[in-house]
């Protein structure tokens, strides 16, 4: 038994040795066949293709084995099917190239430069070659710190990677209160900063006033670029700018997403929409009520737990009264009053509590009063355009109000077609507004663009009349330039101001100056031929044809909205 035990350890012994002896072997042929197909790429043998580099610092010309990278890169296998003998690729320099084909050949990519990990990173994609890729994919974010993640963001613009992405909005958002008022952080272009809010969405965290503060300056930043116009028109400009920049940014929150505590200092910024405003101060609201009925619930407990007391207390009194009757009468006299006094001074508790209840909340209430009245102000306002798909800007609101200057009509006014909610049809428009008088028509495309007309004489029931209106102009609200802003324009050729037909929608000008078709879709735009363009615009031209809705015949209507007593 013990020798055939001795035999088997010698036997494994042996095995082990030469199992050892062979994974020597073979990391030594590996390291050879790196040895080799290094030589190889040092030496001139058997080299049978040339890569040029046009450089203009820096020409030069690398020769290769055609096999061997046809065999390793993906691009290079595509790219050297064709029986040339040389390839250029002026996008890199002679240090890249040389990083790549070492990379290439014997699979060894030197790190030691940490500033050109996203150049290698680029040429990895380039060249396709995946596994270097995730190679310095990882690296890149291993290298990713405070000190340098602003210069990995910016030079990531070009890759777009989402990694390298989130690991640098992880450190803005660790160190935001350190860095928001570095100016890499003002770098920050539209997109990031919508990608970063959105970031933070995910991740279920709270805005607090810093970051509103920093959009603030962002936007403030962004709008010094508005040069070589008088002072109280630029300053205008950059308000209207400064208002779409923050709404856009404000239709990616969620109202709860932003701190309650916060509320009244986010007031000092006089552009959040009106949606937003009035949802947040519900929510505060109903927050307080919560706390005001969570009191009263407290109370009402109490309240319960004092009267079971009151019970046991009572409970209580009788067993020792019936127990010490016979003993002590007085014992029976000072036990009731105990009794009596516990009770008092626990209703006296409770009174003391509901008071203090009642007093707070009448000075939470007293406090919201004026935000009460600021929302009822903005409700009246609003008022005639609070049902419409299109007028969605207090500012829109009193521009139309200004332009028409008819209180009357303004009080009285109702929305007496919706394109949306009546049909696409110039005859169920007509049928709406003909004969009505006073008639407000405003339109929005599907490109975005808010224009319209007014007409004091109104339209008619006809196969084709013109009507004369002194009165009548048209308004651009809103279009995609932005150095536009709202505006009125009034008509020249009264005679021609509106044209009446049954076929079609409302038409303003002879020109045409703007009309839509009998579907109310498709409309043409020519602007500038009964009514007065401003400055630089000119009837005919391609900024007369665009003025209005972006183009003469290619918008689209995504509502018509018309108004009248």
């Amino acid at each position: 038994m013990d020798n055939n035990n001795n035999n088997n350890q010698i036997e494994n012994a042996n095995q082990n040795e030469n199992e050892n002896e062979m994974k020597n072997l073979e990391k030594k042929v590996t390291k050879n066949l790196i040895k080799d197909y290094s030589n190889l790429l040092n030496e001139n043998s058997f080299k049978d293709f040339s890569i040029f580099v046009e450089n203009k610092s820096n020409p030069f010309e690398i020769k290769v084995h055609k096999s061997i990278l046809s065999s390793r890169s993906p691009f290079f296998n595509e790219s050297l099917r064709q029986e040339s003998l040389s390839i250029s690729l002026n996008q890199f320099n002679k240090k890249e190239m040389e990083s790549i084909l070492s990379y290439i050949y014997y699979g060894n990519i030197s790190f030691e430069n940490q500033e050109n990990l996203i150049q290698l990173l680029e040429i990895s994609i380039y060249f396709k070659l995946n596994l270097l890729k995730e190679i310095i994919q990882k690296k890149i974010l291993n290298s990713i710190n405070y000190s340098n993640f602003f210069q990995f963001l910016f030079q990531n613009r070009n890759l777009n990677s989402n990694e390298i992405e989130i690991k640098c909005f992880e450190l803005i958002n660790q160190n935001f209160s350190q860095i928001q008022n570095n100016e890499n952080l003002f770098n920050l272009t539209k997109e990031e900063i919508i990608k970063f809010i959105q970031f933070k969405q995910e991740k279920k965290e709270i805005f607090q006033f810093d970051f509103f503060q920093f959009l603030n300056n962002w936007i403030e930043k962004r709008n010094q670029r508005l040069k070589g116009k008088k002072e109280k028109e630029k300053e205008k400009e950059k308000g209207i700018e400064k208002k779409r920049l923050f709404h856009s940014f404000f239709s990616l929150f969620d109202k709860d997403s932003i701190s309650k505590q916060d509320f009244d200092k986010l007031k000092q910024f006089d552009f959040f929409p009106k949606s937003f405003l009035v949802d947040i101060q519900n929510k505060v609201i109903q927050d307080n009520q919560k706390e005001i009925e969570d009191k009263e619930k407290e109370i009402e407990k109490n309240q319960k737990e004092n009267q079971q007391m009151k019970i046991e207390i009572e409970e209580k009194w009788k067993k020792e009264v019936e127990n010490k009757e016979k003993e002590n009468q007085q014992m029976k006299i000072e036990i009731e009053e105990k009794w009596k006094k516990e009770v008092e001074e626990k209703e006296k508790e409770n009174q003391q509590m509901k008071i203090e209840i009642e007093e707070k909340w009448k000075k939470e209430v007293e406090k919201m009063k004026p935000i009460f009245d600021e929302i009822e102000e903005m409700k009246k306002q609003f008022q005639s355009f609070w049902n419409s798909e299109i007028v969605q800007d207090i500012e829109y609101v009193k521009k139309l109000q200004e332009w028409i200057n008819d209180n009357d009509f303004f009080s009285k006014m109702k929305k007496g077609f919706s394109a949306k909610r009546d049909g696409f049809n110039s005859q169920n428009w007509h049928k709406a507004v003909d004969g009505k008088g006073k008639t407000l028509v405003i339109i929005k495309t599907k490109q975005n663009f808010i224009f319209g007309g007014f007409t004091q004489v109104g339209f008619k029931s006809a196969n084709g009349e013109w009507s004369n209106d002194s009165n009548a102009f048209i308004f651009s609200l809103r279009n995609d330039k932005g150095d536009r802003i709202p505006a009125k324009f009034t008509c020249k050729e009264p005679q021609y101001a509106i044209y009446s037909h049954l076929n079609i929608g409302p038409r303003f000008g002879q020109g045409t100056d703007f009309r839509i078709n009998s579907n109310l879709q498709p409309g043409y735009s020519n602007f500038g031929h009964s009514y007065i363009p401003p400055n630089g615009i000119t009837y005919g031209t391609d900024s007369g044809k665009s003025y209005l809705a972006g183009s003469y015949d290619k918008w689209v209507v995504d509502e018509v909205e018309s108004y009248f007593i």
